[in-house]
C-alpha cells in the first residue's frame, strides 16, 4: 500500500450549509480536488492525460461515511491513499481530518470514503482499459 497524498483544504463560508457546517456534499468536492494534486505530484495531469490518451478517469462508486463536522475557518488534510489498481478502474481511500500542527495520525477524522474511479473512453465514455504506462506510474 503507498503512502497517503495529503493536501491542506480551508474552510469558507461557501463551503458551509445554513448550520455553520460542511455542506455534505463538498466532501467530495474536496476528495476530488485531493486526487487531482494526487496525480499531478506523479507527473499526470488529467486535461493532458485526456488529449494525449484519449480516456479519462470518471467517479464510478462513492461510499461515504460522515463521523463529524467541519466549521468555517477550519483547516482540514484531505487524503488520498490509492488501495486498488485493476485493468479499467482504482479504488482509493479518502479521508479528511482536522488540522493538527504537525499533522498527525492522532488528527479527528471528520469524514471517510471509498471512492471508486473507473477509465472510460473520452469521447464515447464508454469503460476502457487504463494504459499499462499509465497504470505503472499510478502503482509505483
Amino acid at each position: 500500500m503507498t503512502t497517503a497524498f495529503q493536501l491542506p483544504i480551508r474552510i469558507y463560508w461557501e463551503d458551509t450549509d445554513a448550520g455553520g457546517i460542511v455542506f455534505h456534499a463538498n466532501y467530495l468536492k474536496f476528495f476530488e480536488r485531493a486526487r487531482t494534486e494526487w496525480l499531478r505530484t506523479l507527473g499526470i495531469g488529467q486535461q493532458a492525460l485526456r488529449e494525449q490518451s484519449g480516456g479519462m478517469f470518471v467517479l464510478t462508486d462513492a461510499q461515504v461515511r460522515y463521523l463529524a463536522p467541519a466549521r468555517l475557518d477550519d483547516e482540514l488534510i484531505v487524503t488520498s491513499q490509492l488501495q486498488q489498481a485493476g485493468r479499467a478502474s482504482l479504488t482509493l481511500l479518502q479521508e479528511a481530518f482536522l488540522s493538527a500542527y504537525p499533522f498527525s495520525a492522532s488528527a479527528p477524522l471528520l469524514c471517510a470514503a471509498t471512492i471508486r474511479i473507473g477509465w472510460v473512453d473520452a469521447s464515447t465514455m464508454r469503460p476502457a482499459r487504463i494504459p499499462a504506462s499509465l497504470l505503472e506510474q499510478i502503482s509505483s
